[in-house]
């Protein structure tokens, strides 16, 4: 990073109140969300072996598209807070409309794509033909809710830039409780199946979409915000999205190849390694919400033209991440007897997972590091450095991780590759922001 500020403790009890008041709601709205998929599997599941498999390959298949567009929050959420920085709050409002109508408008087309090939897409992802047809039946529907899902990306980015991670936290969970209840409702009562499930997480996933629409559209009329679609700011959302989604598929790309290796190691190991990243998966939650916090406040010291205050807020985010990633890594190590038996009682497969979990638990003060210094460039809307950055990561990382089966390693040596790929990231990061090249002030980048 530039030379590291003096900050006066003052100025530390400042940004440490910022990142609490933004981060812990985050935290829990993150949490909410894969609450959706455990609530679906475990109504769906008392229904049969075929529905539960069916629900899995279509929510995998949903999750990774949605996936794909996050940088609908990201992209937006750095537009906003600089506007909000620059104290211009119209046009921060306009900016956020802006991601809105680009995420209605993707959704449109995922819509358009998915609904006529729901049965090839199934089969291509290997579906098994007691399966196929409840997988076929719960993506049909549930593509329906994909331009709301969107919505809420877009929308969350929007507040989030508005220094505010309280109402996606009350949204998220009001989506998880409503999503339960008619999942339930529509599943037996009304003896709808799987079709069910899938109607129930449509209508609360539009729920939530229109509870943040009303929150949006009542802020940009109080401040004479534009609501119409605008194509210029719209085309300009979109080109800030592109580098995010660049590096977004390349975090995704490493995710499947480290999964597949593990596959190739055996069926010991690769059950080892879904219960190695569930916890790596939850981990990066907690990571992530100081890293959206990091979005947020960078993104508004920018604006204000603060360079001082982002570089102050960056080394006292950093200093938080390496704290945070410390903790959880001390979490994994005492809580592994009580971690693995929640998931196997299969002695072998506890006996692969527990030294690829050290790994893990070694790992953490670098991860702390990478997602704040992530969330960092993304609030300076820094997304080109970001997708090369990823781009270099998964070139070094795809060689070390294919070469683990062939050289006999196993689950510990994949995850020492994992933790090899998180140190690259942690290099092209570090020497980013040590260059200062991503203090860019003013409204827009």
């Amino acid at each position: 990073m530039t030379q590291a500020p003096a900050i006066p403790r003052a100025t530390r009890r400042r940004h440490d109140r910022e990142i609490v008041a933004l981060a812990v709601p985050a935290f829990g709205a993150l949490v909410a969300e894969p609450l959706f998929v455990m609530a679906d599997s475990a109504i769906v599941g008392h229904l049969g072996t075929a529905q539960l498999a069916g629900l899995g390959v279509a929510t995998a298949l949903l999750t990774t598209a949605v996936s794909v567009f996050v940088f609908l929050a990201y992209a937006t959420t750095a537009a906003v807070s600089r506007r909000v920085g620059a104290g211009d709050l119209p046009a921060a409002l306009r900016q956020g409309m802006d991601g809105i109508w680009l995420a209605l408008l993707i959704g449109a087309a995922v819509i358009a794509v998915v609904l006529p090939l729901a049965p090839g897409i199934v089969h291509l992802f290997g579906a098994s033909a007691t399966a196929a047809p409840y997988a076929t039946t719960y993506l049909r529907i549930s593509t329906l809710g994909i331009p709301a899902m969107l919505t809420v990306l877009a929308a969350t980015g929007v507040l989030r830039g508005l220094q505010n991670t309280r109402t996606p936290l009350y949204v998220a969970v009001g989506g998880f409780v409503a999503n339960a209840v008619l999942n339930a409702l529509l599943v037996y009562p009304a003896g709808l199946g799987i079709a069910g499930s899938a109607w129930g997480t449509v209508i609360a996933q539009w729920g939530m979409a229109a509870v943040y629409l009303l929150v949006v559209v009542r802020g940009a009329r109080r401040h004479k915000a534009s609501l119409r679609p605008d194509l210029a700011g719209i085309r300009a959302s979109a080109q800030a999205g592109v580098p995010l989604l660049v590096r977004t598929l390349s975090l995704r790309a490493i995710l499947m190849i480290v999964t597949a290796m593990a596959a190739r190691l055996g069926d010991a190991d690769i059950a080892a390694h879904q219960i190695v990243l569930s916890l790596w998966s939850l981990l990066a939650f907690a990571l992530d919400a100081i890293a959206i916090a990091g979005q947020a406040i960078i993104g508004r010291y920018l604006g204000a033209s603060d360079a001082r205050g982002a570089r102050e807020a960056c080394h006292r985010m950093v200093q938080w991440g390496i704290a945070a990633g410390v903790v959880l890594g001390v979490l994994v190590v005492a809580a592994r007897p009580l971690f693995l038996p929640l998931f196997t009682g299969d002695s072998v497969v506890r006996d692969v997972a527990l030294p690829a979990l050290l790994m893990v638990a070694l790992s953490e003060p670098i991860c702390g590091i990478v997602f704040v210094l992530d969330g960092v460039l993304m609030g300076a809307g820094d997304g080109p450095y970001l997708a090369w950055a990823m781009v270099i990561t998964l070139a070094v990382f795809t060689p070390v991780a294919l070469l683990v089966p062939v050289m006999g390693g196993g689950l510990t040596a994949l995850w020492a590759a994992m933790t090899l790929m998180m140190t690259v990231r942690l290099l092209t990061l570090w020497l980013r922001a040590r260059s200062g090249k991503w203090i860019v002030t003013g409204a827009s980048r």
